[in-house]
């Protein structure tokens, strides 16, 4: 129903980290930040995680806090999309019942590629 994909510049994104440390926490869920480990090129990744899945429910950036999309992982690493309050709320009006999620990142480069489908997949 809906696609959405992000690119992030790691340098970019590790100068406003470094700016504005406190950033992380409006930006990333305890878990989030715990995967990220610190390193900017894997926030920056689910920080355009959280951008592609705004585009694939064809909303802007701002309709619903950061931290209500979360990037997940399961135990063999693959990541997932949890969506939690106003997100989950945004979801559902759109008919969106759940999220493929693929990221990748280098040192220059974060990216993040969603596919939102609805119930019938």
């Amino acid at each position: 129903m809906g696609v959405g994909v992000d690119v992030v510049d790691v340098a970019r994104f590790a100068r406003v980290l470094a700016r504005r440390p406190r950033i992380v926490e409006r930006l990333f869920t305890p878990g989030e930040q715990r995967d990220g480990r610190g390193r900017p090129e894997r926030l920056a990744a689910r920080f355009a995680a959280k951008e592609a899945v705004m585009k694939s429910l064809g909303v802007g950036v701002g309709s619903v806090p950061w931290t209500t999309i979360e990037t997940v992982k399961d135990p063999s690493g693959e990541p997932h999309v949890a969506l939690h309050g106003p997100a989950e709320g945004l979801a559902a009006r759109r008919g969106a019942a759940r999220f493929s999620l693929s990221l990748t990142h280098s040192d220059l480069s974060a990216i993040a590629l969603v596919v939102a489908e609805d119930a019938r997949g």
